[in-house]
């Protein structure tokens, strides 16, 4: 609705994020939940998901015009960033872009590959403003482009801190978008 209106102003007030293999889909029936292949990845840091839009315009420029006459699209970049706070065998090799992950019977070890290939994942992101409103965030296909410095220290938690980027779809010209936002019908 136009206008001022107070409902629509949203806080994130709890969320989590999810990941499984590129493709999976997200549910869409909020009466149901994120069912397997997604998996939870648990406790994030305290500042929550920050969402980076970085889309690159190019000016046509003209011999007639001082101005720039148009516009084009050359790039677009949309990142998630966030910091996993957890420390397992799904949030280390998705920090570390893949890995071989293999019980043995003194624990279980993660192999951090010497020559890595990306590690596609399909992203939910889930958050409630109060009892009744959910929004869903997806990235069907994306990867880890960056992570943050990994301190070891005895006065704080160790925090894996990453930026996920949305990939273009395989049929970029049709069926499956970049991300998807839903939210549910609330009824007055």
């Amino acid at each position: 609705m136009p206008g001022m209106n107070a409902s629509e102003i949203r806080v994130a007030g709890t969320g989590r994020i999810l990941l499984a293999p590129a493709h999976t889909a997200a549910p869409a029936d909020f009466t149901k939940d994120w069912a397997a292949p997604w998996v939870d990845l648990g406790y994030t840091a305290s500042d929550g998901v920050k969402f980076v839009r970085k889309d690159k315009l190019d000016a046509v420029d003209t011999w007639q015009t001082v101005a720039a006459i148009r516009y084009v699209f050359s790039d677009r970049d949309f990142s998630l960033k966030f910091g996993l706070l957890q420390v397992n065998p799904d949030t280390l090799p998705f920090f570390f872009g893949g890995g071989k992950v293999s019980n043995t019977a003194a624990g279980i070890n993660i192999e951090i590959a010497a020559a890595p290939r990306p590690d596609e994942r399909a992203l939910g992101i889930e958050f409630k403003d109060g009892p009744e409103l959910t929004h869903r965030f997806y990235i069907p296909r994306g990867v880890v482009t960056e992570t943050d410095e990994t301190p070891l220290t005895r006065t704080a938690a160790l925090k894996l801190g990453v930026t996920f980027t949305a990939l273009t779809p395989i049929n970029a010209t049709g069926g499956e978008p970049l991300a998807v936002w839903s939210m549910n019908k609330v009824t007055a």
